[in-house]
């Protein structure tokens, strides 16, 4: 039942995915929680959305590179992305925790065979859900965007995928 209920959420997401970039909904973003870190990807930079998946692992990378996973055929790095952010190693993961993370590809515009792991999804947000934004700190990172406050208070980043991409510190996977 739980897993029925998952694959009917996933299909009506996806489905939201594809209207929103047909129908040019204005900033539309993929809502999701990478530890405690709520984050809004832009639409237009993530591709799929995948389940869990193993991954091999790479000898001499930074704690917070998972390895290399087969998705649809391509090999993608994969990085956990609430590790990278806060400089630290991915975290071990239990299977009940397994099963609510998600990678989500880069969109093959970016030029980056990468997905990044989040640990839930959770929908789709526009300009709507928001009751107010703030620009980003001249201390953020370049791929920190806006910040925006829900209307139940609740605080979110956005999160700049193509200029994530082109990152050195993200680049260089090299330990």
């Amino acid at each position: 039942m739980a897993k029925q209920a998952l694959r009917d959420f996933q299909n009506r997401l996806a489905e939201r995915l594809q209207a929103a970039r047909t129908q040019g909904v204005a900033a539309s973003w993929l809502a999701v929680r990478a530890g405690a870190e709520r984050l809004l990807v832009p639409l237009s930079h993530a591709a799929e959305i995948f389940p869990w998946t193993d991954m091999q692992r790479v000898p001499y990378v930074q704690p917070w590179f998972l390895g290399v996973a087969n998705l649809r055929g391509n090999l993608c790095g994969v990085v956990d992305l609430a590790a990278f952010l806060h400089g630290g190693a991915a975290a071990t993961r239990p299977a009940l925790a397994q099963a609510q993370c998600r990678l989500i590809g880069f969109n093959a515009l970016l030029e980056s065979n990468c997905a990044v792991l989040v640990d839930e999804l959770l929908g789709m947000r526009t300009t709507q859900a928001f009751a107010q934004s703030s620009a980003r700190q001249p201390s953020d990172p370049d791929y920190v965007g806006h910040t925006y406050v829900d209307h139940e208070g609740g605080r979110w980043r956005e999160l700049n995928l193509q200029a994530l991409s082109q990152q050195h510190v993200f680049l260089e996977i090299g330990a």
